[in-house]
């Protein structure tokens, strides 16, 4: 199995909509009605969404290829970009999206590993992430990568309040 790492830039929008929804869906769809799982994919995964995203100076996209095949996706955000307001030497994780058919074949540690390369290029301290706090699968995985549990924030779907752990990875 060949895993490769590039660069999705403006001229991946359509392939970056379509792994998003994707993913979103085969992740969260299950655990949450119809209507705010709807409502979300739409808000957050629509064209102009997305382009705004990647034009943004402080964030990253990459795509994670399986023999070339499109098998998942990384975002980082540094600076203004974090959703969350952190200090200047922190990195945020904001999306480590898998296919379920390529989960558990080490392409999200591909994708971690990226993540990590950029973060010491820019001399960051650490890293973190917001994890939904029923998201099994996914805090194991931070954990193994050595991700501690530093926090909490809100997060919406739809019209639900959900609780995203955050997890914090220091130091680099």
């Amino acid at each position: 199995m060949s895993i490769t790492i590039r660069p999705c830039t403006l001229e991946d929008i359509e392939e970056l909509q379509e792994i998003s929804y994707q993913t979103f869906n085969e992740t969260f769809r299950e655990q949450n009605s119809p209507e705010n799982i709807d409502h979300y994919l739409e808000k957050a995964f629509n064209r102009p969404q997305l382009e705004e995203e990647l034009k943004n100076p402080y964030s990253q996209f990459f795509f994670a290829d399986v023999n070339n095949e499109l098998a998942g996706y990384l975002k980082i955000n540094t600076g203004q970009a974090q959703s969350e307001e952190m200090s200047e030497d922190a990195l945020e994780i904001e999306r480590i999206y898998i296919k379920q058919s390529f989960q558990k074949h080490g392409v999200g540690k591909y994708l971690f590993q990226q993540a990590l390369q950029i973060a010491q290029q820019l001399n960051k301290q650490q890293m973190w992430l917001g994890v939904w706090e029923k998201n099994d699968n996914a805090i194991a995985f931070y954990q193994k990568l050595g991700f501690e549990l530093t926090g909490q924030h809100s997060f919406y779907m739809g019209d639900e309040q959900q609780t995203d752990l955050i997890m914090t990875k220091r130091p680099l």
